[in-house]
């Protein structure tokens, strides 16, 4: 089992997939990472910018499981493929319909610059991939399929930062 984090202003007892926003990294599902410190990171924003105290959600995860049995996708870096699945997922594609689970790098503050800068058609794939060749990619898991979350997902407990 693997322990993970899920950074809000909101105590997550039983998270639904399908609740957040549209047109994410990832799609639209429920985000968590094994990073403390990422959770920590995103909880902290999300209350400054809601006035609300920051609250660190924790959960196990059978990921061996789920990569047996459900259809995954794991980037394991900066590069080309996820590249396009971002920007396919942010520009409304939903690229992610595909899949169960999808785990890889954040499309966050290091390297969001670039990947809007190849949105908008101002750097090429090329340079782009450069760029991001830079950055070791952090980690988020966006599960989207609410079986998953019922049966391999366990919620340990919330704690306000």
């Amino acid at each position: 089992m693997l322990t993970v984090y899920h950074g809000s202003t909101e105590k997550v007892e039983t998270p639904v997939c399908g609740f957040g926003r549209k047109n994410l990294d990832f799609g639209q599902g429920f985000y968590v990472t094994d990073l403390r410190e990422q959770a920590i990171t995103w909880a902290n924003n999300m209350a400054r910018n809601r006035n609300k105290p920051a609250l660190l959600n924790r959960y196990h995860i059978d990921r061996e499981t789920i990569l047996k049995h459900a259809k995954c996708k794991i980037f394991k870096a900066y590069d080309e493929e996820w590249l396009t699945f971002i920007i396919g997922n942010r520009s409304g594609e939903d690229l992610a319909k595909e899949y169960d689970y999808v785990e890889g790098g954040v499309a966050n503050d290091r390297v969001i610059d670039t990947v809007n800068l190849y949105m908008a058609g101002l750097i090429d794939a090329t340079s782009a991939l450069r760029e991001l060749s830079k950055h070791s990619p952090n980690n988020q898991i966006c599960i989207l399929n609410q079986d998953i979350v019922n049966n391999y997902l366990t919620y340990d407990g919330t704690e306000e930062l």
